[in-house]
């Protein structure tokens, strides 16, 4: 029996998250697959190969850390036990796109696919002229995709009752006009008026039908474009990070430890040289259950990917008693550090509210500047001195 209810809140909030029983430190309150998710087009394009369906990696740890260092002749310990999760990698018998499994091929052709199956090398078909046109419009490090829109879209017209889908979409809408183009502006950028037509018209050359049509009007689409940019949540997926998880489990002594902790830090190094910070497969989903956890400065749960796929889990980071509402954060753990002005900016910009939680109210008394400012303030201080 589930340990939490989703219930309405006055207010903007909508809808929250509320406890029903205790949960403790490292607690695992709830784990569950998104309605639909999708891989960032930039991410494809620089070949992070990954199931088109969970986004599990379809490559070894060892395949992954030597195409990210570009060293070849790279060999990691331990790792033998990665190449079976390859064994199973299925394709789409019409268009060969790949998926880690056949459940996952399966899944994606009765859930959205059959829609969107196109041949991937037609460089015509309107599918790749959209993403072709919305990797013009947004750049990496990417925060969402318009592809995850479209799957939307095909999830609807797929469903066995159409109007049962559209209703669980828009459950993720609640908030006006005037801020869902706000937030697409946030999205898009100076020229988002133009761009949100020109994707729209795109879209709906890849899609259509009378169970959707209301998404593909101007208002309708501003507000499924807005819906999967404050409600996508990010999903990161990296066989190099599994492996070293993995390996952090063997038992080991000591000095077999700080020789494996050398390497790993050395791997890490050689991977930033090459590729950056861009390790992980990337793109985002969207969770019915998840997405209801509102933000917190000071949140008691925190979301995470423990299968190496879109599977999402939440665990209480500190205790939570019956009846007290599970937030988790929408900042990083950087931004969480800074002054109470500064979270609120951020919030305010990316998500359009004023945060009120614990943390906030307590600090409501802090001078309204930025961390930056006073970094700033600080070394002017000092130059003065």
């Amino acid at each position: 029996m589930a340990g939490f209810v989703v219930r309405s809140t006055n207010g903007k909030k909508g809808k929250a998250l509320f406890a029903t029983k205790q949960y403790n430190e490292g607690d695992v309150i709830l784990e569950e697959d998104p309605l639909v998710s999708c891989q960032f087009a930039w991410n494809a394009a620089y070949r992070y190969m990954a199931c088109d369906h969970c986004m599990r990696p379809l490559e070894t740890p060892e395949q992954n850390v030597r195409r990210l260092a570009a060293k070849p002749d790279i060999v990691l310990p331990h790792a033998n036990n990665f190449e079976a999760d390859l064994m199973n990698v299925a394709s789409c018998n019409q268009c060969g796109i790949l998926y880690c499994c056949e459940g996952c091929r399966d899944q994606a052709l009765v859930s959205y696919h059959r829609s969107l199956c196109y041949d991937q090398t037609d460089a015509r078909h309107p599918i790749h002229i959209l993403l072709e046109a919305w990797k013009q419009m947004h750049y990496p490090p990417e925060t969402t995709s318009v592809m995850l829109l479209v799957r939307i879209l095909a999830y609807i017209k797929q469903h066995p009752d159409p109007t049962v889908a559209a209703a669980t979409v828009k459950q993720f809408c609640h908030r006006t006009v005037n801020e869902d183009a706000e937030l697409v502006h946030k999205l898009l950028g100076e020229q988002f008026s133009d761009q949100l037509n020109t994707l729209r018209e795109l879209t709906a050359s890849v899609i259509s039908g009378d169970s959707i049509q209301e998404f593909l009007t101007p208002e309708g689409y501003c507000a499924l474009m807005a819906l999967v940019g404050t409600n996508g949540q990010g999903i990161g997926t990296s066989p190099l990070a599994q492996w070293v998880n993995s390996v952090s489990q063997l038992a080991m002594s000591d000095d077999e430890r700080q020789q494996m902790d050398l390497f790993i830090d050395k791997l890490y190094k050689d991977v930033e040289n090459e590729s950056g910070q861009f390790l992980n497969t990337e793109g985002s989903g969207l969770f019915q259950l998840q997405s209801a956890c509102n933000h917190s400065c000071g949140p008691n749960a925190e979301s995470s990917f423990p299968y190496g796929n879109h599977r999402i889990q939440l665990k209480a980071v500190k205790t939570i008693m019956p009846g007290e509402e599970i937030c988790i954060s929408y900042l990083d753990e950087c931004s969480l550090q800074r002054s109470r002005h500064s979270r609120q900016k951020e919030l305010a910009e990316n998500y359009l509210f004023v945060c009120w939680c614990e943390r906030c109210t307590s600090e409501s008394s802090q001078p309204d500047i930025t961390s930056e400012e006073d970094m700033s303030d600080d070394e002017f201080d000092d130059e003065d001195d």
